[in-house]
Parts: structure tokens; sequence; C-alpha cells
């Protein structure tokens, strides 16, 4: 075993004996999970081919009458070496599970981007990525493939297996051996199969926590700190609704979306004469609300592919993890307040009624407030040793924050209100796609903190912790119907300070 936690397949791989030592009698398998003692489990099996040279291994359902659920490749062996496979064949085996986990996604444009994996740099890696690889694929193929016999108890020890942190870790490893297409596209598919379970125990009236996010890792290098997180929408905490609950088919198109976020910050590091100091730049921040499903699907089971969340809110806090050594911390200015303008106007309107009525003199004396106000507003603060950025997203006809309100109620009727046709107008406050870009140019300027010049030498840790809020307003489909949701996520930053 690995750990504690879930079985090393990878192991019992490397050790199966050559099949001249097999013994046809005791079938060679390992149990990735079972739903109990002298119960259905779900195992792991290898098995020659009678009709080639070959191998194949395959998930099979031991229940009375075993179920076979998935099977590899055919893999090749050396009838000269020791060991049944070695590791070049390992690593056609762990590039056949990424394909296969590839392969659960809606949008098949993947199949041409994994002749970019090579065996050497999965080899490389192998010892992270293969486990993770093939619980990915047994947890994808539970959710879709498994009996109810074990379907339940399975899923449930796949999730904990998967959230170890061992094998967490190991996905940093998995994601570079993929590069960013691949990433994007194998986090769509695992989504949504998590999708799929949410909603089904949701129409069960059953609740599955989920990790939040779903996924999410750091990576830091001298001069650069990134996140990178995913989560499935329909996994996020719903803040606030509105009743009566939303229509099914706009449920559907709620659900299926993922949100897909990438957090960088630029970093310097001056050493002056009596401290050093640590200057962040905000370098970017995207998020973006992606699909999980064809729009076809879209279409013809939810309301359209125009409606999803939007970005409303997104808040970071970045605070060192020894706090003893920080000196003093400086933030620059928020974004500037709104202008606003009050301007009088009085008029006289005169009328004539019919002749049997009395003479109508209307006189109306108004007072028309016009603002000048961007949609997003960046606001910096302080909190001991932490460092607070939050951008919000205004109404620009009242100037109400998004994420802790309601539309009004005269402007869901408003066809030009600026959360209708949000994602063509040319005031959008979002991207065409949907999602939200902050420079540093523009929203978020540096933050600095002073430290003492006893850390030299050494390596910092940072924790950065955020929250991003998700908003629905209708948008094409006619419903009053709106929500927020909420995700929170942690990783661990590394900075390094020079020697003097």
């Amino acid at each position: 075993m690995a750990s504690c936690c879930y079985p090393d397949v990878l192991a019992w791989i490397q050790n199966l004996p050559p099949i001249t030592r097999w013994n046809e009698k005791n079938p060679l398998s390992i149990c990735i999970c079972s739903s109990g003692s002298f119960q259905p489990s779900l195992n792991l099996s290898v098995a020659r081919n009678l009709q080639s040279p070959t191998i194949s291994f395959s998930i099979i359902a031991d229940l009375n009458l075993p179920i076979s659920l998935w099977s590899s490749k055919p893999i090749k062996t050396n009838p000269k070496s020791l060991k049944l496979l070695d590791d070049e064949a390992i690593s056609s085996l762990s590039i056949n599970l990424i394909e296969d986990v590839l392969g659960y996604a809606s949008n098949k444009s993947w199949s041409s981007s994994t002749k970019v994996l090579k065996t050497d740099s999965v080899l490389s890696h192998l010892k992270d990525t293969f486990n993770l690889a093939f619980l990915t694929l047994s947890l994808l193929i539970c959710i879709y493939e498994a009996p109810a016999d074990l379907r339940s108890e399975c899923l449930a020890s796949l999730k904990n297996q998967l959230t170890d942190s061992q094998l967490r870790g190991a996905s940093k490893s998995l994601m570079k051996i993929m590069g960013p297409n691949l990433e994007e596209q194998w986090m769509r598919s695992l989504n949504l199969a998590i999708t799929n379970w949410i909603a089904e125990l949701q129409a069960s009236h059953h609740t599955l926590k989920t990790p939040s996010p779903l996924f999410s890792y750091s990576f830091s290098t001298p001069g650069l700190w990134k996140v990178q997180l995913y989560c499935p929408v329909i996994a996020m905490d719903i803040e606030s609704s509105s009743n009566p609950p939303a229509h099914e088919r706009l449920l559907f198109s709620l659900k299926y979306h993922q949100l897909e976020c990438v957090i960088q910050f630029n970093y310097k590091v001056i050493v002056q004469e009596n401290w050093v100091d640590v200057i962040v730049n905000t370098d970017n921040i995207r998020c973006d609300v992606v699909r999980l499903v064809n729009e076809t699907l879209m279409t013809e089971q939810g309301a359209g592919t125009d409606e999803k969340h939007f970005p409303s809110r997104i808040s970071l806090h970045l605070t060192p993890i020894l706090q003893t050594n920080i000196i003093s911390v400086s933030v620059g200015k928020s974004s500037a307040n709104p202008t606003r303008e009050i301007e009088m106007e009085k008029g006289i309107e005169t009328s004539f009624d019919p002749p049997n009525s009395f003479l109508g003199l209307k006189v109306s004396a108004g007072e028309t407030v016009s603002m000048s106000l961007k949609p997003w507003k960046f606001e910096q603060s302080v909190y001991g040793s932490s460092a607070t950025m939050n951008w919000f997203l205004h109404d620009n006809m009242d100037g109400r924050e998004v994420f802790s309100n309601k539309p009004p109620r005269t402007a869901l009727i408003k066809p030009k209100a600026w959360f209708k046709n949000r994602y063509s107008s040319s005031y959008r406050p979002f991207t065409r796609q949907g999602g939200v870009i902050f420079a540093g140019d523009e929203y978020g300027k540096s933050v600095q903190w002073k430290v003492d010049k006893s850390t030299m030498g050494k390596t910092m840790e940072w924790e950065i912790k955020g929250w991003i809020w998700l908003t629905y307003w209708p948008n094409k489909y006619r419903t009053t119907y709106s929500e927020t949701r909420r995700l929170q996520f942690k990783e661990i930053l590394h900075l390094r300070i020079p020697p003097s």
C-alpha cells in the first residue's frame, strides 16, 4: 500500500511475475475498493491474450458474475525479462489511462493533442502520476459504468483516495506532463463526471461534501507566483438564491459549467540597508465559467448557451506564514470613487383636454442623477501582516454590489439592462466568453512587505487564501431567478530571500 488511503497499483504492476510463472488457477488482481467484507468489490486484474503475445489490464466489478468495466490496450511483454513489464511498457499504459480519462469529455478536440505526450516524460514522473491517473479513471468508470451493488461505497472510497495529500501533490507533476491544453480537458472531463454524480445525489436528496475547490495547485519560481484552480459550479456553496426556484431547463444550463481561474503575481526582492523589501505585483487574474457539455445538448435540454453564472467578486488574502520577521506592510490605493453629477430639470407642460373638461395645466419639476461608474472596483487593505485585495462588480444602474443583491424587478423587464445580452453588448463588464481578466496596470497595484534581514538566505512561505463569487442574473431566458455561489481555496507559495 502506498499509504493508508489508496492502493499502490503501480508497485503491484511493477512486481508482477513474468507470464512463465503465472498460475492460471489464481488470477492476478488487486482490490481497488470494496463495499464491505464478503461484498462486491472493484478490482484491477491482468490476463494474457490468447491470440497474441500481449497482456491486457481490466477493471472488473467482482459480483457473482464478474463484469468487465474497462480494458487497456494490448501491451507487449518481454519474455526474457524477470518482470512482466518494463518501465517503458508501464509508461505506455499510463498514457492509455490519461487518454481514456480525456475520452469522457464532451469535447473530443483533445485527441490530436495527446500525441505530444512523450513516453520518456511520463516515465520520469511515473512514480508520482501513475496511481493518480489510474484512480481518476477508476472514479469516472465507477460514476458511469459501475453496478448499483458497489457504486455508492466505491465512489465514496475513491473520492477519499483522490484527496489524499500525496496524490494531490502528484497532480502538479501530471499537469506538467500534459501541458495547459490537456490540463483543461482533463479537468473538464473529471468535473463533468463530478457534476453528473452530484446531480444524481441531489435528485435522490443526498448530499456530497466535495473539497473546495475540487482541484487547485500552486507554482512558485523566482519572480513568479501562480495558482490554478478548477471547480464545477454545482459543487460551490450557494450563498443566496431567489424564489421560486429555477425552471428545470435553466437549472440544467447553470449546473453544467465549471469555474476555471488563474492567479498570477510577479514579485521582486530588494535588499536595503536595514531591511529587505518584498514587493508583490498583480500580473494577471483570470476567471472563466466554461461549459462542460456540448452546445447541442445545452440547447436541447437546457436554456441555451447564454445562461450561466458570471464572476461578481474576488477576494485574495496574502499572508506571510512566519510573521515575527515582518516589520511593516504597505498597499497601493484603491480604484477611484465614482463621480456623481446632479442636475435639475424643470419644465411646464400645457395641454387642452376635451371641451367638457377643465383646461389642464401640468407642471413638473424633476431631478436626474448621472453617475460615471466603472463596473469593477478594486480595494486593498491590511489586517496585521496580511494584504487583502478585493474586486467587486457593481450594478451600473444603481451602484450596488452585485454579489450580495438581486436584480431590481424593474430591470428584469428592461431589454437594455446591463445584465441582458451581457456577453455581446459593447458595454459588457466581461469578456465575450463571460469571464474577467484583471491586470496590474488597471486593477491592483503592488503590495510591499518590509522584512527583517535575519531572513536572508532563507525560503519564506506565504499563504494565499481566496474566495470567488459567481452570480447568475437572467440574460436572454425569461425568468426572475437569481443566485450567488462561492468557493474558498488556500495554497502555499514560496519565496527565497537571497543571502547577503
